[in-house]
């Protein structure tokens, strides 16, 4: 099992040269000349470090999971360095820094740019950004697997029978969740492409979707989305990271499971109705719907994307949208609708326990028949907790670093949570590039903190200074 963590490293490595190599075909076809070598050396690198990872043997039979989750934390690390190559290297004389930010930023699917004009970048690098997000995604969502014993027994349960994952096991289902991506961003490309987005767009926007990233190929959707069908569609695509990049499968291969093995999807459908609801009739009145809906889709899939016409009275609700989150095996980010709810349900049982000591409550969500227990509770108050404190935590960095506190506290959310500043939170304006040395630091950290399940965190600090 020890062996996987350095495949898992040269997996992705590889995956980076292929990109690499996408990228050079794709420059030479349409005649790209100006950054070519950049992807030269990019693949040239990744393929050594791929080759390196590959062969490297650790006799160490135990693996812990504090090996797995620095592991993780260093592929997080490690894979923008790589990244980052054509942007230091290409003619836009970025720094190495900023190039390391930028790379960051795709990777963790959070949509922070350096670049103030995407209209000054040749496409070549547009889609090497896009390309970057994509290949984050993926490796988030090999993380969940890889990290996957430190998840209670419920989110096991959705994937397999088995408590813990030996090799073969892990190997099947990450190459389950590799043709699932690999298909769904296809697929969405290809709606897109029915919607009369041009060809370029629609592949930047479906590598930007399926990885909950925030990357546009152009300065706003307004130059791409330009009607109402349109816009309709493209936000009913961006509930695809929303839900569990399982729900395609499972639907298929669907045989003689009950709605237990939806109840996750299930829950979170009946949450984006209410809050749809909700919308449709406080906020339909006097706005363009279409657009606070694509909004709302991308508010709770945690991408960001939004018009230049949202209204600044729904920022907060946005906010709170972005907080929640979506699925747990998908690649939006958020505290997760499930752990909020059975917090919030398990907190209701246990003052309704005490004020009626007669009745019994049951801990069980909508649509399953599992109840979790006290240990998973705990999880979830750890989780929320830890993002309190993280948040906190950023704000104060970001205010010392010279950001009033209104944006340094918007700006900690969204980094946490790995969502773009758009207009929809008040923030598209914001400006990356101007940021000191210690800030930028400060956000490339938080973004990888915010990637990484928050529990993760917690099991490394208590490693370190609880050694006993």
């Amino acid at each position: 099992m020890s062996y996987l963590r350095f495949i898992y490293l040269s997996f992705f490595c590889a995956l980076i040269s292929i990109f690499s190599f996408f990228n050079i075909i794709y420059s030479y076809y349409f005649n790209l000349y100006l950054n070519l070598n950049t992807y030269l050396y990019t693949l040239i690198i990744s393929i050594l470090l791929s080759i390196i990872f590959y062969f490297i043997k650790n006799n160490n039979k135990k693996f812990t999971i504090y090996s797995k989750i620095l592991t993780v934390l260093l592929g997080y690390f490690l894979l923008p360095l790589i990244i980052s190559i054509p942007f230091y290297l290409s003619i836009y004389n970025l720094s190495l820094l900023n190039s390391y930010f930028e790379a960051i930023s795709g990777f963790t699917s959070t949509g922070f740019s350096i670049f103030e004009n995407i209209k000054h970048i040749d496409q070549s690098l547009i889609l090497w950004r896009s390309s970057s997000q994509w290949i984050g995604g993926l490796y988030f969502l090999f993380s969940i697997i890889f990290l996957i014993d430190i998840y209670d027994n419920s989110f096991k349960k959705s994937l397999t029978n088995f408590l813990s994952f030996d090799k073969s096991e892990t190997i099947k289902q990450t190459l389950k969740i590799f043709f699932l991506y690999t298909g769904l961003t296809l697929f969405i490309f290809i709606v897109l492409n029915f919607l009369n987005i041009r060809s370029f767009n629609s592949l930047n926007l479906a590598l930007s979707i399926i990885s909950s990233g925030g990357f546009l190929p152009t300065n706003s959707l307004n130059s791409i989305l330009n009607n109402d069908i349109q816009i309709i569609v493209f936000s009913l695509l961006l509930l695809i990271s929303f839900f569990s990049i399982f729900l395609t499968y499972n639907l298929i291969f669907y045989k003689n499971r009950n709605l237990d093995f939806f109840h996750e999807d299930l829950n979170l459908l009946l949450y984006f109705l209410v809050i749809l609801s909700l919308f449709f009739l406080f906020f339909n009145l006097n706005n363009n719907f279409s657009h606070i809906f694509l909004s709302l889709t991308s508010s709770v899939s945690n991408i960001g994307f939004s018009f230049n016409s949202v209204p600044s009275n729904l920022i907060f609700i946005f906010l709170i949208l972005v907080i929640i989150g979506g699925s747990f095996f998908s690649t939006s980010s958020g505290l997760r609708f499930l752990k909020i709810y059975s917090l919030l349900k398990y907190s209701i049982n246990e003052v309704l326990s005490y004020s009626r000591p007669k009745n019994v409550y049951i801990n069980k969500l909508l649509f399953s028949k599992t109840n979790f227990n006290l240990i998973e509770t705990h999880k979830y108050f750890l989780s929320i907790l830890i993002f309190i404190i993280s948040l906190f935590i950023l704000t104060i960095l970001l205010s010392i670093g010279g950001i009033d506190f209104d944006k340094s506290f918007k700006l900690s959310i969204l980094t946490l949570m790995n969502t773009v500043n758009s207009d929809t939170y008040g923030m598209a304006d914001f400006n990356f590039s101007n940021l000191n040395f210690l800030t930028k630091n400060c956000l490339i950290i938080f973004m990888i903190i915010g990637r990484v399940e928050l529990l993760s965190i917690l099991i490394i600090f208590k490693k370190f200074l609880f050694k006993n």
